[in-house]
């Protein structure tokens, strides 16, 4: 090295004043890789990167988001004091009047509408603590039976077929780390390389070691391109697709009968069901060759280990319920879960999917995955409440069917905990127009979101950076978040807010912290017994082990690393094969000459949930400034829709208009559009408001749609990228 070079690097080490280093955890997808923000004070100016830090489940890795994370945490439009709209401007007031704004405004509700007037729409991105406490806050604060959250249009589908199917719901049956030691792998409807890419490891060393990987998805993806055999089915079709698969598996004799004898109930009533399916029909239906539907039922029949992942793909749909059952119907058949290297996992979406639906945010669940039906678990959550049974409130209604009440006049105020609503779900019109007729609406959040300025007052939330708590990642480790940055401006963290209401409300003497670790060891006792039991696990332990895996019922265990090793959650300890509906036409999705082609969502790798965090990053946005319409060449050609042309979408609830983006990669029939803008672009606004008869779950994978060029606008504003299109 020249000595002019070492002058350099000597220069440069001399600029660096200071260096602070603050612990985290990611706070976008299920992994929750653990991180480090780095900030550097270099002469006049604080420079800030994301590093990874090892643990059980990502070893370091960070993908394209965790590494630009912070970018949004310090992002000038954050929120930095509690807005009041006034003349529909929001002005910066103090934290007391916002309380007594609070105070008044749902007092006068409640007095003039009842007490289920007030509702609460929470987040799958908050800690165990916040989500628990939130569950709390709407029964005991609030007095209310109206709380659900948005976990229930991401999770639901997955959370009720492991209930059904096991008796309990955790993410993984297995830890991560015996992926790459299994057989066979069928991924359906997970697209893992853009969605959770620090999981792909696992799966990268499967095939390293000679798993055969199955991929179930209209598209071809990152995901797809690491299998052995892609089933590139139509959408809406997975139930049938099940069906056939369990129905070759039986008939070639590949089921494991002292499996199905000692410890699953259902499966003759299956078996005489299959004898109504037609493998030659489900292969029409599907639009998957025979050959392959018999290659992939052979190759997961015949080995001896196999695992199933299912994801948004198979879930966000109105049978989405069904379909997870028909694929856990595969391992119960085959014997493959409660033993090494075989068992189910459910890609978790959101940050804390797997913890937020565990702890009281859904309307019909009470901490610990208690029942709020069930008497003895109302009993024994209002004894560690201090409130009388009778106190406590029954059973809600779901996070859409909210909006319907709020549309009825029976919910006329709503509390939104770090949510965004008006975008995230199906018949957005809808959810908006209903937003605009509460009397009273309060986000919490950390900018002004597309839902945030619809509201009456906002308060400013804490980052992951600021927040402390406990999240339980996609495999149902329970991580702890250190986030020791200092709060900005006049912000509080999201436990304190929900503290302050429950005080002005009259209830502060049940809400006394003053630490995320005095919640948890609250939850800690709210949970014990329960289906997630948490009771043995303490902040503590947690540090010394780097996660637990729940259940955890006593302070010397370590967690359970796999489930159902012995007996299902069941009360018999069986668990339960399900029927499938293949023939039924009722919430199916029909083509026809107005809406030809199916419509299917999903992510891209740069942006998260409904993008209000990812685009106020830089070097994200950058990736992908705005939304796209993915299309088949020759389908483009058919409707006259160029690369790169900007499109009109219409669905029967609306339309929408974005860029096209021509690829060989999607089936003829099938468009897709990814769902992190809103405005113009926001393709929930396509969506029916249909839901899954079973976990209230929308079918946003698919509807029939119409695609024509933008020809009737001389431009178009694309609200989210701020860039303006002229007509080509």
């Amino acid at each position: 090295m020249t000595e002019l070079m070492l002058k350099y690097f000597r220069s440069k080490q001399q600029e660096v004043q200071s260096e602070e280093v603050y612990e985290s955890q990611c706070p976008f997808c299920s992994m929750q890789c653990k991180m480090q923000l780095i900030k550097q004070k270099v002469v006049s100016r604080t420079t800030c990167k994301t590093v990874g830090v090892d643990n059980p489940t990502t070893q370091g890795r960070l993908c394209v988001k965790g590494m630009n994370a912070h970018q949004h945490a310090h992002h000038r439009d954050r929120i930095m004091t509690p807005l009041v709209k006034k003349e529909d401007q929001f002005v910066p007031i103090s934290w007391d009047e916002a309380m007594e704004i609070i105070r008044t405004k749902f007092s006068n509700i409640q007095q003039e509408d009842g007490k289920d007037a007030l509702s609460v729409y929470g987040s799958a991105s908050l800690t165990n603590e916040e989500a628990y406490l939130l569950g709390k806050l709407a029964r005991v604060g609030l007095k209310t039976k109206h709380i659900d959250y948005n976990g229930r249009l991401c999770m639901a589908s997955a959370a009720t077929g492991a209930n059904q199917s096991f008796g309990v719901d955790r993410g993984f049956t297995n830890s991560l780390q015996e992926v790459p030691y299994t057989r066979c792998i069928i991924l359906a409807g997970t697209n893992i390389a853009e969605c959770q890419p620090t999981i792909m490891p696992y799966f990268e060393e499967a095939k390293e070691n000679g798993a055969y990987i199955i991929a179930i998805d209209p598209r071809e993806t990152a995901t797809t391109d690491i299998a052995d055999l892609h089933l590139q089915n139509k959408p809406g079709t997975d139930v049938t697709l099940a069906a056939a698969l369990l129905k070759i598996i039986v008939e070639e004799g590949l089921i494991d009968k002292k499996f199905l004898e000692d410890r699953v109930n259902g499966f003759d009533t299956v078996a005489q069901q299959l004898e109504t399916v037609d493998v030659d029909e489900c292969a029409d239906r599907t639009g998957i060759p025979k050959t392959q539907l018999y290659q992939a039922a052979l190759t997961f029949g015949q080995e001896e280990s196999g695992m199933v992942f299912t994801a948004r793909g198979i879930e966000q749909q109105t049978d989405g319920t069904m379909a997870v059952r028909g694929f856990i119907n595969l391992l119960l058949a085959t014997g493959k879960i409660g033993k090494p290297y075989s068992g189910y996992g459910a890609i978790t979406g959101q940050g804390n999917g797997q913890g937020a639906r565990e702890h009281g945010q859904k309307a019909d669940q009470l901490p610990g995955y208690r029942s709020i039906e069930n008497i003895d678990d109302r009993s024994y959550i209002s004894q560690v409440w201090g409130i009388e049974e009778e106190e406590l409130p029954g059973k809600g209604v779901s996070a859409y069917e909210m909006f319907e009440e709020i549309d009825r006049g029976s919910i006329t105020s709503m509390l939104i905990m770090c949510s965004n609503p008006v975008v995230s779900n199906p018949n957005a019109h809808f959810v908006k127009q209903s937003l605009e007729k509460l009397k009273f609406l309060v986000t919490v959040d950390l900018f002004l979101s597309e839902t945030a300025q619809l509201a009456d007052l906002v308060l400013p939330a804490s980052s992951y950076l600021e927040d402390q708590g406990t999240m339980t990642n996609v495999e149902g480790r329970v991580t702890l978040r250190e986030a020791s940055h200092p709060l900005p401006g006049e912000v509080k963290h999201d436990w304190q807010i929900m503290s302050e209401i429950a005080k002005v409300m009259g209830e502060g003497d049940k809400f006394s912290y003053q630490s995320s670790e005095d919640i948890f060891e609250e939850l800690r006792a709210a949970t014990r017994g329960g289906r997630a039991d948490y009771y043995g696990i303490t902040y503590e332990k947690i540090r010394q082990e780097q996660g637990i895996l729940w259940p955890c019922p006593t302070l010397t265990s370590n967690g359970t690393e796999r489930l159902f090793e012995e007996k299902f959650a069941h009360s018999d300890g069986k668990a339960l094969m399900s029927q499938l509906e293949t023939q039924s036409a009722k919430r199916k999705v029909q083509l026809s000459a107005q809406f030809p082609l199916y419509l299917t969502t999903g992510r891209v790798m740069s942006h998260y949930l409904t993008g209000e965090q990812t685009r106020k990053s830089p070097s994200l946005a950058a990736r992908e400034i705005e939304s796209y319409m993915e299309i088949h060449p020759d389908t483009g050609e058919h409707y006259h829709v160029k690369d790169g042309m900007l499109v009109t979408i219409t669905s029967p609830y609306g339309s929408i208009v974005v860029r096209s983006k021509w690829s060989t990669h999607i089936r003829k029939d099938t468009i897709f559009v990814p769902f992190h803008w809103g405005g113009e672009q926001n393709v929930n606004r396509l969506v029916a408001d249909e839901l899954d008869p079973l976990c209230r779950m929308p079918g946003f994978k698919v509807t029939a749609v119409h695609v024509e060029p933008a020809v009737n606008r001389e431009e178009i504003l694309l609200e989210n990228s701020g860039a303006l299109y002229q007509k080509k």
